[in-house]
C-alpha cells in the first residue's frame, strides 16, 4: 500500500516510518535528558489540552462525563508519566548479573537499549490512556513511536494527531489516522516492537502480520473477567464495587467484571443490593449526565441482540433502573442476567457493555472450576473477608491480573505490570515493566585481563582434561 492510497492519513505512513527507522540506527540510544524532555512535552500536552481532550472523547461517545475521562484516563496517564520521570534514569542504568565461578574475575551486565521504532495500535474505548500510556513506556525506553488511532473515535484521533504534531518532531512521535485498510498497512510495517490493544480476534491478525518481519508483539486483549463472591463477603460492598467497575464507561472496559459467581441462594439479595447501588450511583438515569453512551449503533445493536437471545433462552433479566433503553441516544439500561445458559452469546464472548450475568455456584471450589474450564481471563476479582479463601482463589486460578475486594484498580498501579495471559494477551507494560517491554536488555560479558579460561583451548592435552575434571566435578 503506497502513501497515495492512504489519502485519509495526514502523515505519510511509509516515509515517516523509514525516517524514524533511519534515525534509530544513526542515533540508537538517546540520553536521559532527551527522553525526559519528550516525557515532559507529553505531560504538558495532556495538561494544557485537558478540556479539549475530554470534549473530543465525549463527542465520540455521544455522552461521556468529563469527570470519568479525567479519572479513568487523564489521571492514570499523568501518574504514569510522573512515575517514569521519577525512575527512568535508574531504569536506564546497566544492571549487574552474576558471573559463573569459572568465568571470574570477568563481569556480567545487562545493558538496556531502545528497540527502535515502536508501533502502537490504539482502541476506541480508552483512546487517551491506551495511546499515551504505551507512548510513555516507549519514550522512557528511548524509542521513536507511531500510533494508529481507532477510526471509531475520530474526534479524539484528529485532536491527538494535531497536538502530537505541535509538540513533537516528525521523527519522534507521529499519529496515524484511517480505516481498517490503514490499520492493516500499519501492522505490516517492520516495527522493532508492536503493541496492540483490542479483541482477541483482531489480535490473531495482528500477530500474523507481525510474524512476516518477526516483529515482537505485546497483545493486550480481553476476555471474560470473572468475579468470585465468597461466602464471607460483604455482599452490599461487593454489589456496589462491582457496579462501579462494570458501569464505568458503560461497561466498555477490557477489564470490566464480565460475570459474577456467587453462593447459590444469594441471587435475589444481590439483585436488591445492586438496584440500591444503581440508584445511588446513577439516579434519574434517563437524564443522568454521568452515564456514558454506547460508542456506536453497531455496538448497541450487538448488545441488545445478545440480551434478547439470552432472555429467549431462559435467563431471568433484572433491569437495574426503571428506564427504557434509548436507541437514538445509544443509552442502554444496565441489567443483571440471572443464570443465563452457557450457550448464550454473552456467556461465550466478552460482553463489553452494561450487561452482567450472575451465576449461582455451590462453593468457592465450584467457582474456581468454572473459571478454569474457560480461557484464561485478563482480570479476576475476589470479594471475601477470609484471607485463606482469597489466597485459595488466587492460587488456583490464572489471570492477567487481579484485584481483591474491589475492581479495576490493579491496572492503576504503576509498579504492577499490566497484561494478559493466553487468549487474553501476551506481554505486559506499565512502569518499569513497560520500560523493559520496549527495551532490548542486551547481555554483556566483560572479560578480565586475569582470565584463566585462556587455558581452555586447543591443542587439548592433560592439563585441559584436569581442568575440565575440576569444572564438571
Amino acid at each position: 500500500m503506497t502513501d497515495q492510497t492512504l489519502s485519509s492519513v495526514a502523515v505519510p505512513l511509509q516515509s515517516t516510518f523509514d525516517a524514524m527507522r533511519a534515525l534509530t540506527r544513526a542515533q540508537p540510544a538517546p540520553d536521559w535528558a532527551t527522553r525526559a524532555d519528550r516525557l515532559r512535552r507529553l505531560r504538558a500536552l495532556l495538561l494544557n489540552e485537558r478540556a479539549a481532550i475530554t470534549a473530543a472523547i465525549a463527542a465520540d461517545f455521544g455522552q461521556r462525563p468529563r469527570q470519568e475521562t479525567e479519572m479513568a484516563e487523564l489521571f492514570p496517564t499523568i501518574a504514569g508519566i510522573d512515575h517514569a520521570l521519577g525512575h527512568g534514569r535508574r531504569w536506564m542504568r546497566p544492571r549487574r548479573r552474576g558471573t559463573g565461578l569459572w568465568m571470574q574475575p570477568g563481569k556480567s551486565r545487562l545493558l538496556p537499549q531502545p528497540m527502535g521504532v515502536v508501533g502502537v495500535v490504539v482502541p476506541w474505548n480508552y483512546p487517551l490512556m491506551l495511546s499515551a500510556g504505551p507512548l510513555t513506556g516507549a519514550l522512557a525506553a528511548g524509542n521513536r513511536v507511531l500510533l494508529k488511532m481507532s477510526e471509531h473515535a475520530p474526534a479524539f484521533a484528529a485532536l491527538f494527531a494535531r497536538l502530537v504534531h505541535q509538540h513533537f518532531a516528525a521523527d519522534e512521535v507521529r499519529v496515524i489516522e484511517g480505516e481498517a485498510d490503514v490499520a492493516r498497512a500499519f501492522t505490516a510495517l517492520p516495527f522493532d516492537h508492536l503493541l496492540f490493544t483490542g479483541s482477541t480476534q483482531v489480535g490473531h491478525a495482528v500477530m500474523r502480520a507481525a510474524s512476516e518481519h518477526l516483529t515482537p508483539v505485546t497483545l493486550e486483549l480481553g476476555g471474560k473477567s470473572p468475579v468470585v463472591i465468597g461466602p464471607g463477603a460483604d455482599l452490599a460492598h461487593a454489589a456496589e464495587r462491582i457496579l462501579v467497575g462494570k458501569l464505568l464507561n458503560a461497561g466498555q472496559t477490557c477489564i470490566a467484571p464480565d460475570y459474577v459467581l456467587l453462593p447459590a441462594g444469594q441471587q435475589d439479595e444481590f439483585v436488591r443490593l445492586a438496584r440500591e447501588a444503581m440508584a445511588r450511583l446513577y439516579p434519574d438515569l434517563a437524564r443522568n449526565p454521568d452515564y456514558t453512551r454506547i460508542i456506536n449503533a453497531r455496538q448497541y445493536q450487538r448488545l441488545t441482540g445478545w440480551l434478547g437471545e439470552a432472555q429467549a433462552a431462559g435467563a431471568r433479566v433484572e433491569p437495574l433502573a426503571d428506564v427504557p433503553d434509548d436507541e437514538t441516544q445509544r443509552r442502554l439500561t444496565p441489567r443483571l442476567l440471572i443464570d443465563p445458559p452457557a450457550s448464550a452469546k454473552l456467556m461465550q464472548e466478552e460482553i463489553f457493555g452494561p450487561l452482567l450475568p450472575v451465576l449461582p455456584v455451590a462453593s468457592v471450589d465450584a467457582a474456581i472450576e468454572h473459571i478454569n474450564q474457560r480461557p484464561r481471563p485478563l482480570a479476576l476479582y475476589v470479594f471475601e473477608r477470609d484471607r485463606a479463601t482469597i489466597n485459595h482463589v488466587l492460587a488456583r486460578t490464572t489471570s492477567g491480573g487481579a484485584t481483591v475486594n474491589d475492581t479495576l484498580l490493579h491496572v492503576a498501579q504503576d509498579d504492577l505490570p499490566f497484561g494478559g495471559v493466553g487468549p487474553s494477551g501476551m506481554g505486559a507494560y506499565h512502569g518499569e515493566d513497560g520500560f523493559r517491554t520496549f527495551s532490548h536488555m542486551k547481555p554483556v560479558f566483560l572479560q578480565s585481563r586475569l582470565a584463566g579460561n585462556g587455558l581452555l583451548k586447543p591443542p587439548y592435552g592433560s592439563l585441559f582434561d584436569r581442568m575440565m575434571g575440576w569444572m564438571i566435578r
